[in-house]
């Protein structure tokens, strides 16, 4: 259908509403890249199979009622630590870790004997969390930009349509202008999500009041950071809240043609996408004379080819473009000489997805959460050493101890906190000092972080920080692009430092060279990828400066994670001389003889811990 007035769109929102409220009974399988990695589709299947009349005789006897379950995919709810997940309404239940023999358990408990099928529930130490809404994680969490994830079927523009969707728009053509929707932005203080800040209205002002044949509105969801994957979230769950957000910015700036930037190695998020798009041009929210009006402009998706550089601006104009992706000088803004030398917007992923609910519930209701200068929620994906992985939306401000222990469970295993590596290889690292600040722009950037794209790498006790830095510093040096000599000769010649210390062959006169390099590529790279290439090592050595000290004096390394700087010993007292150990050695690093304590020839020894699994009397250990 062929949507040619906001009255149409309406009648459509009325319509779906009703049909998506009478789904009554419901099987929703997450269908994010995280469950479906676990065999979510194969379970998808499954659960179609069943449901289906043949497979109902065959499989599971059941009564009529049964034949009203609707079974649908939703987006990623984010608790990726506990997935495949499965959601069963009406009742809220979350069934966890489900697996395909587990279909006809839940079909025939939940929808026949009512009653659900405990052993598939959460269980965080001694309690049991068989409601979604229930869980700590959820609890603890605003969800406004991802509120429908989980609940719609990414693939269904009347299930987007059924929640609300695209009536953020109708309201902007009907009832604003274009300046009036940027003042609106404006007003709500809404910030760029994609790691700088920089307020999203001022920017779209700034393209509204230059006069131009063509203007461009570009999204980056160009999501390159380790342990990063807000952004991918959001485009493979709620792809119309993204399309919603940016037809808005065009309306807002007068602009005709719109990009998605998506990198290739999401194909899920490139396929649905491309889906919703094709859905909106059919219902007439997308191409010439958007709901009647005088509004024309289309979106195309382009492709990276994985480059972590094309995040930055003007590389990944560059790549639209058809030239390599590497960063240009600016001699002019991006608002006013951007895509082909166009004015044009550029905004990330979350930014364009906090639109909707800011046209729709206006801009003091988006100021009620977040702090005075950091309104709204933040999307952060939480990976490493805690109990609950995954994605989580939380008001500005919120302190990495509230994230970290009470959405995310706390540290795994009983482990004491380290460190958090925040913004990706851009971002800095904070300590058990940081717990209790507020997570907002301007407080990271006061202790040397930044909040980045939002990824969250959380450390415990055991973790190594200078070879965490050395990764982050390895990752950052494949990815440059090589324009500028600080970020290619910096980078490399860095990193060369940094292995060396975590090889035990570094000086102190290394260290300083180190901390020396780390500024001088802060300060004269030509983009913001090496501008903050050195973040990690210059927030590491500020806060665990011991750490590599104790590497480079002591040649030792406490958390026994560098390789080169363990050491293997034999306990005398406890060695029976049996002379396992010496068999197993793939080195011949093992001296003595039977009936005698052996000893081992560290110049030999390759470190393999092979004679630590041998031995049976415990004689061995990793110092």
């Amino acid at each position: 259908m062929r949507m040619t007035s906001s009255k149409d769109l309406y009648e459509a929102y009325e319509k779906f509403k009703v049909d998506f409220e009478r789904e009554g009974k419901k099987i929703i399988v997450c269908a994010g890249t995280g469950c479906v990695a676990g065999g979510a589709l194969d379970i998808y299947e499954e659960f179609q199979r069943l449901l289906e009349k043949d497979g109902l005789k065959d499989q599971v006897e059941l009564i009529k009622e049964t034949e009203e379950i609707s079974l649908k995919k939703s987006g990623c709810p984010g608790l990726c630590e506990a997935g495949p997940l499965v959601r069963v309404e009406p009742g809220d239940i979350l069934y966890t870790k489900v697996k395909v023999e587990d279909c006809k358990d839940i079909i025939q408990e939940t929808f026949v004997e009512d009653r659900a099928v405990d052993r598939l529930f959460l269980r965080i130490d001694d309690e049991v969390y068989p409601y979604q809404h229930s869980i700590p994680f959820y609890i603890n969490q605003s969800r406004l930009v991802l509120e429908d994830c989980g609940e719609v079927d990414p693939e269904s523009i009347q299930d987007y349509i059924a929640r609300g969707g695209y009536l953020a728009l109708a309201k902007a053509l009907e009832e604003m202008t274009p300046q009036e929707v940027c003042d609106e932005i404006v007003k709500a203080k809404l910030r760029g999500r994609g790691g700088g800040g920089f307020p999203a209205g001022v920017k779209w002002s700034q393209v509204l009041s230059y006069e131009s044949d063509m203007k461009y509105i570009i999204c980056n969801g160009d999501e390159g950071d380790p342990g990063a994957f807000m952004d991918m979230c959001i485009m493979e769950g709620l792809p119309h809240s993204i399309i919603e957000g940016m037809i808005i910015a065009a309306y807002a700036t007068k602009a005709k043609e719109g990009y998605i930037y998506v990198r290739a190695e999401y194909p899920m998020a490139v396929k649905r996408l491309a889906r919703a798009i094709q859905q909106a041009r059919q219902y007439g929210l997308l191409g010439p004379n958007i709901l009647g009006t005088d509004l024309s402009f289309d979106i195309h998706i382009n492709q990276g080819a994985g480059a972590f550089v094309c995040g930055e601006g003007s590389a990944l104009i560059a790549s639209i473009e058809g030239e390599r992706g590497m960063p240009r000088v600016k001699a002019k803004r991006t608002v006013e000489e951007g895509l082909w030398k166009k004015p044009t917007v550029l905004n990330n992923v979350e930014t364009f997805a906090n639109v909707r609910n800011i046209i729709l519930k206006g801009a003091n209701w988006f100021k009620s959460y977040g702090t005075e200068d950091s309104p709204g929620t933040k999307a952060f994906s939480v990976t490493g050493n805690v109990n609950n992985t995954g994605i989580i939306e939380v008001a500005m401000g919120t302190t990495l101890r509230e994230i970290i222990y009470d959405t995310c469970g706390g540290i795994m295993d009983g482990k004491k906190f380290k460190a958090v590596q925040i913004g990706g290889p851009s971002g800095g690292c904070l300590t058990e000092e940081h717990l209790d600040m507020p997570l907002d722009f301007d407080s990271l950037t006061e202790v040397g972080a930044m909040i980045g794209s939002g990824g969250m790498v959380v450390m415990d006790q055991d973790t190594c920080i200078v070879e965490v830095a050395r990764f982050f510093m390895n990752f950052t040096q494949n990815e440059s692009c090589g324009k500028c000599v600080p970020c290619r000769e910096g980078t490399k010649r860095m990193l060369e430092i940094m292995e060396k210390i975590v090889a035990g062959k570094a000086t102190m006169e290394d260290l300083e060279v180190l901390e020396e390099l780390a500024y001088t590529v802060t300060e004269t790279s030509l983009c913001g990828l090496g501008k903050t290439a050195a973040n990690p090592v210059l927030s590491t050595l500020k806060y665990f400066r011991d750490e590599y000290i104790q590497h480079i004096v002591d040649k030792k390394c406490h958390a026994k994670v560098c390789e080169a700087l363990k050491t293997i010993r034999i306990i005398p007292d406890l060695c029976k001389g049996c002379s396992k150990c010496a068999r197993i050695c793939p080195a011949d690093a093992i001296i003595g003889k039977v009936r005698e304590v052996y000893r081992i020839d560290e110049e030999k020894c390759i470190k393999c811990g092979a004679c630590i699994e041998s031995c049976a009397f415990a004689a061995i250990e990793e110092v």
